[in-house]
């Protein structure tokens, strides 16, 4: 996928979801990998023509692995020109070593959010940016059916009254093919994720199973989302789509 298709995807999303307002202040949540990357991309480009200003951040939480290497990234973010902030932890440690959790993605994901949310609120941003994309959407919502015993997903838009900080996820209606396809493309500086439960989790479980269901029903992946987006979800009903 060809940047000016994937600008458009994300501003469907950005229009139809309100995400962003005049003067926003928005992080972009930087992993390392290609969700995040493309997402970062993709903002950068409708930020030059997009009729509300707003500024871009990235920001990365290391988790203290020894063989992360965020220098690309930072060479990435310079070249587009957002200012790159880098966010050191000892969360793998903790995680891992300390606490030796049989389900560690549960306390890590929550360590990782608060340290970027920590980070994001000083750097004075207002609004912090996912890179989820539509398969991230459907398989979320597998995941509520198998586990929670309900029909549910995360919301396009988030207030984290708290933190009075807001969750954007601007690749809703993005596909992972075509984020896979855009990596390749502008040979993104992708690095693989040195977690230990990488590739062994829930979520890994979610993906396969959608894409064993796919190739016995075709089409199912869009299905879903559509079931989603017409569900009458809590953060989904807010949508306006726009009339061509």
């Amino acid at each position: 996928m060809k940047l000016q298709q994937m600008m458009s995807l994300v501003r469907k999303a950005l229009d139809e979801f309100h995400m962003i307002e005049e003067g926003d202040r928005i992080a972009v949540g930087i992993s390392g990998g290609k969700d995040s990357l493309t997402l970062l991309k993709a903002l950068c480009g409708i930020q030059r023509f997009y009729p509300k200003k707003y500024t871009l951040t990235a920001v990365s939480v290391n988790l203290g692995f020894p063989e992360a290497d965020y220098s690309h990234v930072r060479a990435f973010c310079e070249k587009l020109g957002v200012e790159y902030l880098q966010v050191d932890t000892q969360i793998g440690e903790i995680v891992f070593d300390v606490r030796k959790e049989d389900n560690p993605c549960s306390l890590c994901a929550k360590m990782r959010k608060g340290a970027l949310n920590e980070a994001v609120k000083k750097a004075g941003c207002n609004k912090v940016a996912y890179g989820h994309h539509k398969d991230d959407v459907v398989e979320t919502m597998l995941l509520s059916l198998i586990y929670e015993g309900r029909f549910s997903s995360f919301s396009p838009v988030t207030y984290l009254d708290r933190m009075d900080l807001t969750v954007i996820r601007p690749m809703i209606y993005v596909r992972e093919a075509d984020v896979i396809g855009f990596k390749n493309l502008y040979q993104l500086p992708v690095f693989k994720n040195p977690c230990p439960a990488d590739g062994n989790t829930r979520r890994e479980y979610a993906h396969n199973l959608l894409k064993a269901i796919d190739a016995e029903a075709p089409g199912v992946r869009e299905r879903m989302f559509s079931a989603i987006l017409n569900g009458d979800l809590k953060g989904w009903r807010e949508r306006v789509p726009h009339k061509r």
